[in-house]
């Protein structure tokens, strides 16, 4: 599953385990070393302010956008935490059932 918000791509699947296991990716293209990591620690520090999710757990894997490095943080913990939410709430739902004809 994939969700998608203006600073964030979210990839996550369900897991087995009890509780969410987090990875970050950033590619090349997004800039040099320093800009990369820029970015990775601030995503971290996201993930270590948001609350612990209830529910199943799932493996995400996060992507930040290159805007990260520059946004408002505030503002960031909100987005990603929804985006969060609607990843977690789709990996989580049954699929629909094929309509019979």
């Amino acid at each position: 599953m994939r969700r998608s918000s203006p600073h964030f791509t979210v990839f996550g699947v369900a897991a087995r385990r009890a509780a969410d296991r987090f990875g970050i990716t950033v590619s090349r293209k997004l800039g040099g070393a320093v800009v990369r990591n820029r970015l990775r620690r601030r995503t971290r520090e996201l993930l270590r302010r948001l609350p612990p999710a209830a529910g199943p757990a799932c493996d995400i894997v996060i992507n930040p956008r290159p805007a990260v490095a520059t946004a408002d943080f505030r503002r960031l913990g909100e987005e990603l935490a929804a985006t969060l939410d609607q990843l977690r709430r789709a990996v989580h739902t049954p699929p629909a059932a094929p309509e019979r004809r």
